[in-house]
C-alpha cells in the first residue's frame, strides 16, 4: 500500500536578511544592512560631552556633520557596558541622527534565521538585541538599531548641542566686541 498526500506542500520560505558583521573588542555583532546608511572612518569627529542629566546620553562621545545634518556618535563600549577598545569605524544609522563607534567591520553576511532571545537575557540587553543568529558555528547577537538612543534622547542631545553652539557664538562675538542681534 502506498501513502500519498492529498494536499500539495507549501514551500518553506526562508527570509534571508543581509547583515553587516562587526566587532567591538573580541565580540562579534550583526546589524541589518538596511539599518545602516554608511560605514565611515573617524575623520571629522568632534569630541563632546552631554551636559544633560539624562544618563543614557553619557555614551554620546562625539558628533559630526554630514550634508548639513548633525549626528550623535554613540560609543558602543559604553552602550554595551564593555571594556574600552580602539574604535576604527562608524556605522551611520539610516533614518536617524545616530552613528555608532565600532572596532572593525568583519563582512557582509546573509542571515537565514534570527532566533528569539532566551529568557536568560533579562536585563537591558533584551532591548539591545533583536535576537541571536549562528554564523559559522558562532553565536552572534543581532542588534536592535533603535536601542542606541530613543527619539526623545536624540532631541534632548541635539537641542543641548544647538544651545551650546549658540552660546559659543555669543561668547566669541562678545570677545571680539561684537554684540549679536
Amino acid at each position: 500500500m502506498r501513502l500519498t498526500r492529498t494536499e500539495s506542500r507549501r514551500p518553506i520560505s526562508k527570509r534571508i536578511e543581509p547583515a553587516i558583521l562587526f566587532a567591538i573588542g573580541k565580540t562579534k555583532f550583526a546589524i541589518a544592512a538596511n539599518a545602516v546608511d554608511e560605514i565611515r572612518n573617524l575623520d571629522g569627529l568632534v569630541s563632546c560631552s552631554m551636559s544633560s542629566a539624562c544618563r543614557n546620553l553619557r555614551k554620546v562621545k562625539f558628533t559630526f556633520e554630514r550634508n548639513r545634518k548633525q549626528y550623535l556618535v554613540v560609543d558602543a563600549n559604553l552602550h554595551f557596558h564593555t571594556q574600552p577598545t580602539r574604535a576604527t569605524r562608524i556605522l551611520v544609522l539610516r533614518h536617524s541622527s545616530i552613528a555608532v563607534l565600532v572596532d572593525s567591520i568583519d563582512r557582509m553576511y546573509e542571515l537565514t534565521a534570527v532566533r528569539k532571545l532566551p529568557q536568560a537575557f533579562s536585563g537591558e540587553e533584551r532591548s539591545w538585541y533583536r535576537g541571536l543568529t549562528v554564523v559559522h558555528d558562532e553565536l552572534i547577537p543581532v542588534i536592535n538599531p533603535q536601542a542606541f538612543l530613543s527619539k526623545a534622547e536624540v532631541t534632548v542631545a541635539l537641542t543641548d548641542l544647538a544651545r551650546r553652539s549658540v552660546g559659543d557664538e555669543r561668547g566669541s562675538a562678545a570677545a571680539k566686541g561684537v554684540v549679536p542681534a
